[in-house]
């Protein structure tokens, strides 16, 4: 698969360390900030499904 196998990654502490340091630095460099959204941008609409049966309405 991908990466270093388990059995490397784990021979040490240090290597797992490591290891584990490296993932949550990736994942900290990945997900977005939620503060660094545009201020003037207007929130998307709540997802509508478009098989959903519409109810008739009644005066």
């Amino acid at each position: 698969m991908f990466g270093p196998r388990i059995s490397t990654v784990f021979a040490s502490r240090w290597r797992a360390l490591w290891w584990g340091a490296s993932i949550l630095i990736f994942a900290w460099s990945v997900v977005p900030n939620p503060d660094e959204q545009p201020v003037d941008q207007k929130p998307k609409p709540a997802h509508v499904d478009p098989w959903a049966v519409k109810k008739a309405t009644q005066p």
